[in-house]
């Protein structure tokens, strides 16, 4: 019989239109909290926010990222999508850029991260309720 490990949750909310959280505590906490695996799974289950794995050592490294992805997809006006909120189609041009999910290897002492590493939670449509959903792999 096959064991399936424990899927977790996050949830906050976010305070600003765009921004980046650093989530890296509270995974390597869940993570602990699951206890078995070889990989973690981090999965963004909105369309308008993504994750990512980045420097956390600059916090202007954080604010570059937001300049840079406001510059690529920035004018809500070009898209044709709206929704209840007011247009949103730079959010999801942005969360479909930087991605759902990231998976991280599980190393003896934890995810395997590099010594500059963080993962962010993206927000691309705030400020809103969110949740990230971290499970491991076998």
């Amino acid at each position: 019989m096959r064991t399936i490990p424990a899927v977790r949750q996050l949830t906050f909310t976010t305070t600003k239109p765009t921004e980046l959280i650093d989530i890296t505590q509270q995974v390597k906490d869940l993570v602990a909290e699951i206890g078995t695996g070889n990989a973690a799974l981090i999965y963004v289950p909105h369309t308008t926010a993504a994750v990512t794995i980045n420097e956390k050592i600059d916090p202007v490294l954080v604010e570059d990222l937001e300049d840079a992805l406001t510059r690529l997809a920035g004018d809500p006006v070009h898209f044709r999508h709206d929704d209840k909120d007011g247009p949103n189609g730079t959010s999801h041009l942005r969360s479909t850029l930087v991605g759902p999910q990231q998976i991280v290897p599980i190393g003896p002492d934890g995810l395997a991260l590099g010594t500059y590493q963080a993962i962010f939670f993206c927000e691309f449509d705030g400020p809103r309720d969110r949740r990230v959903y971290v499970t491991t792999l076998q």
